[in-house]
């Protein structure tokens, strides 16, 4: 017995695989040799195409496709309607359709997008990042950045819990949320271990 759950207007293709507790709503469909870990929630009428890896915990709102080429690491949060890519330079008249067209997007683990964010491929969004909505992402974004506008640009630092980050003379923050202290230098922030 399944232990997902699956709207029955929504489609899954062969050879997918579905971790526990995961949920599948309204319109979505799962395309073949996708892989969706456990915990997951996909809102209505989301796209996962051939391949994509998708870690747990992953939340995916209404409106979001996810296309080959991309992965989400575990704790991922997608907004309503923001976009990912996986062609550069997209031509009808030179079609570029398979795996070797397709350049590569990493959302790692933690990271939340914004609605009607835009992620370029090829980009590595960095661990608990923030991508605010709206924001074009059109190259790497560093670990515990906040980043907003288009093209998008880092304005400030959060937390592993999505808090903005306030520095003090020796350049480290402490969020009360997490529990956990961070470190600013050489423009990235790191966790401190204690």
């Amino acid at each position: 017995m399944a232990k997902f759950f699956i709207h029955p207007s929504s489609f899954v293709d062969d050879n997918v695989s579905i971790g526990d507790d995961t949920k599948i709503w309204h319109f979505s469909h799962l395309q073949s040799g996708s892989k969706i870990g456990k915990n997951c929630v996909f809102g209505q009428n989301v796209n996962v195409g051939n391949n994509v890896t998708i870690g747990d915990y992953c939340k995916v709102q209404n409106n979001v496709s996810i296309y080959e080429g991309v992965e989400l690491e575990d704790y991922v949060f997608c907004g309503p309607s923001m976009v990912f890519t996986n062609v550069l330079n997209p031509r009808c008249m030179y079609p570029q359709r398979g795996s070797e067209f397709y350049n590569k997007t990493l959302v790692k683990k933690g990271v939340s997008i914004g609605a009607n964010a835009t992620i370029v491929c090829g980009n590595t969004i960095g661990r608990h990042s923030f991508i605010g909505a709206g924001a074009v992402v059109t190259k790497d974004v560093p670990d515990f950045a906040l980043v907003v506008g288009n093209p998008a640009k880092v304005i400030g630092w959060v937390s592993e819990a999505g808090t903005r980050l306030k520095f003090d003379k020796d350049k480290f923050a402490f969020c009360e949320k997490s529990k956990k202290k961070y470190r600013l230098e050489n423009n990235s922030v790191t966790e401190v271990e204690e």
